[in-house]
């Protein structure tokens, strides 16, 4: 069972999640809050297994919340998908580097809500061709004429996946895409993270974007 906190300072948003996620048999709402403050409090008490935070909340807003909830001096941190209207693309980035996991906009419709829920329950946070590439293209600005990545000590094989994690493909399209099992994806990825230093799949994607590593075509 996925155990969510929804954090949303507006009731209707509230109960319209709480609703959609409530009639799926794999989840339970543990808890609906109206501010940043209450978010921080009950998260830490519930421990819930994703925290669904509205970016705009009086008290905290939700990248402090994420930072709190997910940042990097976290030692248990909890996992962490941002809702956004996406007009304000820096409000983004700042939760990503906070520690999200995952992003969805407010109108993005029952089914995209509950997949980012289940991807992010399951530590495959989503990473949308629709949202997150185009975010990450965003912050990552103007990518350099060289696309040889940074001295990492990443393997062939892990730019492969960092490529493919970037391009917005799960897990098992990753597996898929290069002929990979399951378990040697989530393998390298693992080693991917530790040697980025980076706190998840996100954050695999934005250093891909940032030091220009993608393929031409890969954003097409």
């Amino acid at each position: 069972m996925i155990r969510v906190l929804i954090a949303d300072d507006q009731s209707m948003v509230r109960a319209g999640f709480r609703m959609i996620l409530g009639a799926q048999e794999d989840m339970e709402v543990v808890a609906d809050v109206p501010d940043g403050i209450e978010a921080v409090r009950r998260a830490r008490e519930l421990r819930p297994d994703v925290c669904l935070l509205d970016i705009r909340m009086p008290g905290l807003d939700g990248l402090e919340v994420t930072r709190q909830l997910a940042g990097s001096d976290v030692a248990d941190p909890l996992k962490v998908v941002v809702v956004t209207t996406f007009d304000l693309d820096e409000y983004v980035h700042a939760a990503l580097q906070g520690g999200a996991s995952g992003f969805l906009l407010k109108d993005a419709g029952p089914a995209l809500l509950i997949e980012a829920v289940r991807a992010a329950a399951r530590g495959d946070a989503l990473v949308s061709p629709q949202v997150t590439v185009r975010l990450l293209q965003h912050f990552g600005g103007q990518r350099p004429a060289t696309r040889s990545a940074p001295d990492t000590g990443l393997t062939e094989r892990e730019l492969d996946v960092v490529r493919a994690a970037a391009d917005g493909l799960t897990n098992s399209e990753i597996g898929a895409e290069l002929f990979l099992s399951l378990s040697t994806v989530k393998t390298h990825l693992a080693s991917v993270q530790a040697k980025l230093g980076v706190r998840n799949r996100v954050g695999i994607a934005a250093w891909a974007w940032r030091h220009g590593i993608m393929d031409p075509e890969s954003s097409a």
